[in-house]
């Protein structure tokens, strides 16, 4: 049974993640009973709806106290105090104070859009592995429409998955225009690397909500938030049409740790040395929003179209 362990780019050390419910996942995706619930219980949006109901409830506050101090949250982030959240989720989905997240401003910059645990792939088809050595991110399948996903074939992308102790909105990693957005159905199984760790195909299965952002200088980026056990709900804030500061809010998730995958076209991005030195270990970075994830290459200038 290995531990998780990630590399935390402000500590520059290598930690061992405290799993949210660990023994639950471990039974769930690593014994032939859990399996066996996974496929005719846990999966199942109606699993998840009934969880997500169950965390609405006011009696659901007793937990929020308990939940910061087991976690050591930083409470002065918050935007409001932890006795005006109304149940554990609305306290789940909590907005932070603007300058708790600054935003990198360099404009060739693009920032992590979510706070967590981050693998980089420099270019897809080319991985020698995610999460474990030998699975490979399929773009056709997580988009679930050929229109799109034959022009990120070959490009970068960034896998951030958040935590039940994160934050749990996520932001646009770049600026521009979102021209299309469109909800792709699936599954909700856990996104826990337990779970990834022996099946990548989780994250294209799952339910997805697809935004395509048209970011001028860095081409076109796809941004896909990926649903999750006790996830069944993704709430997108900014839609088809909208224009987007880099930064700007997109979205959130209600109760359950999640992820979200920022697809690039090839040749547009540089990702971080330390992003990429991490992920060739198949070994996640801890990093927050607004955070430098890659810089611009100005060497291509290829664009889909319908």
């Amino acid at each position: 049974m290995s531990a998780i362990q990630y590399y935390n780019r402000y500590s520059q050390e290598v930690e061992e993640e405290e799993v949210y419910g660990e023994s639950y996942l471990r039974w769930t995706y690593e014994t032939f009973l859990g399996r066996l619930a996974l496929n005719a219980v846990v999966k199942r949006a109606l699993f998840s709806r009934w969880y997500g109901w169950r965390m609405n409830r006011p009696s659901s506050k007793q937990l929020i106290k308990p939940f910061i101090r087991q976690y050591n949250l930083d409470t002065n982030e918050f935007e409001k105090s932890p006795e005006a959240f109304s149940s554990f989720n609305d306290f789940f989905y909590r907005k932070l104070k603007p300058q708790a997240r600054p935003i990198h401003e360099d404009e060739k910059a693009v920032v992590f859009p979510a706070d967590g645990r981050h693998l980089g792939v420099e270019s897809l088809g080319a991985e020698e592995g995610i999460y474990v050595k030998g699975q490979r991110l399929k773009t056709s399948q997580l988009f679930g429409d050929n229109r799109f996903s034959k022009h990120f074939d070959q490009g970068a992308a960034i896998i951030s998955r958040l935590c039940p102790v994160d934050y749990h909105r996520f932001h646009s990693p770049v600026s521009g225009r979102i021209t299309e957005q469109y909800l792709a159905n699936g599954s909700l199984y856990s996104v826990s690397p337990i779970a990834l760790r022996r099946n990548l195909s989780f994250l294209w299965e799952n339910k997805r909500l697809v935004s395509l952002i048209d970011a001028e200088k860095f081409g076109y980026v796809a941004f896909i938030a990926v649903g999750a056990t006790c996830v069944g709900s993704i709430k997108m804030t900014r839609g088809q049409g909208e224009l987007l500061a880099k930064g700007d809010e997109l979205g959130y998730f209600a109760f359950g740790g999640s992820c979200v995958i920022t697809l690039f076209q090839h040749g547009k991005i540089k990702l971080e040395q330390d992003l990429l030195r991490e992920s060739k270990s198949c070994r996640e970075m801890y990093s927050k929003i607004g955070d430098i994830a890659g810089t611009i290459n100005y060497s291509s200038s290829s664009s889909p179209s319908n």
